[in-house]
């Protein structure tokens, strides 16, 4: 089962990568960053959610 946090940090991720390009596209350098910025907190919460899952796994095993 796929933690919600994996879920919520991919799609936090690609809206991230949505701002930081129409920033690049239309020049705004306060859109780029915060672009930037939403991308990274979704790549790290999509890494959080991957480690939960990841000892959960471990944890269903050793049962």
């Amino acid at each position: 089962m796929v933690n919600t946090n994996t879920i919520k940090g991919a799609v936090k991720e690609t809206v991230g990568k949505g701002k930081a390009a129409v920033g690049r596209a239309i020049g705004d350098v306060g859109l780029q960053a915060e672009g930037k910025a939403e991308r990274t907190e979704g790549k790290l919460q999509k890494t959080a959610g991957k480690a939960v899952d990841a000892a959960s796994s471990a944890l269903r095993k050793t049962r």
